[in-house]
């Protein structure tokens, strides 16, 4: 005799897959609540920079240590992130973003606060965006990462031979290829770090891979900020 299905199994089955997913949305909503605490934490420095000048006195003069700084933690984190604690990982994270607060602080003298506002949600609103599209999406966004990736470090390369040519020409290339590149990258990092995600990681483990995803997205949002900037930013008067 024909046997039906086992609704048990299938109700089992189901509840494991929204399980999954209730996790999955809690590890997602960790890493940008990450991300938006780094951003918060360079605004406040940049912002207390331009505000109050006892600060600013300690600050640009540290603007070049400061990004060599950044650019230690960043190698630091990525190569030992799987032998150091979760809140050493965090503390790091948020040293990370103070610094890059400090290094940004001169571009938040240059420009107008409100250009510099108009700025931050018009990067807001293009990340969203993407980063929603790299959630949802089903296809897979690999191989457009690979070029992306190889994107970047010829825009970095562009940019070393620009400070020899001093064209506008380049300049205007790179910021709209920057501006390109790393909306790109807003979706391609999302679906990656979305993979990332095991339900049998213990609890220490999804805290780093959420601290990584953070910094990652971080750098995402702060480097199309930084390109569009050079096309809205307005420079002061004074």
């Amino acid at each position: 005799m024909a046997m039906g299905p086992d609704y048990r199994t299938v109700s089992r089955s189901s509840a494991e897959v929204a399980g999954i997913d209730v996790g999955l949305r809690q590890y997602m909503l960790r890493v940008y609540n990450i991300m938006m605490g780094g951003l918060t934490m360079t605004g406040l420095v940049a912002f207390a920079a331009v505000t109050f000048p006892a600060v600013r006195d300690v600050v640009l003069p540290l603007q070049w240590p400061a990004m060599f700084a950044t650019l230690g933690i960043v190698l630091f984190m990525s190569f030992r992130l799987h032998t150091m604690k979760a809140t050493t990982a965090q503390l790091l994270f948020w040293v990370y973003a103070a610094l890059m607060g400090v290094w940004l602080a001169p571009l938040a003298l240059h420009y107008t606060g409100a250009s510099v506002a108009k700025t931050f949600f018009i990067t807001a609103g293009m990340f969203g965006a993407m980063s929603l599209y790299g959630y949802t999406t089903k296809r897979d966004l690999s191989a457009m990462g690979s070029f992306l990736v190889m994107g970047v470090f010829g825009l970095l390369l562009a940019m070393v031979v620009n400070l020899f040519l001093h064209s506008p020409a380049v300049d205007f290339a790179v910021s709209a290829l920057g501006v390109l590149i790393f909306t790109g990258l807003a979706a391609f990092d999302t679906q990656r770090i979305k993979e990332w995600y095991n339900e049998m990681d213990e609890k220490s483990a999804m805290e780093k891979k959420a601290i990584l995803g953070a910094l990652q997205l971080y750098l995402d949002f702060l480097n199309m900020f930084l390109f569009l900037l050079r096309f809205l930013g307005v420079a002061r008067s004074n």
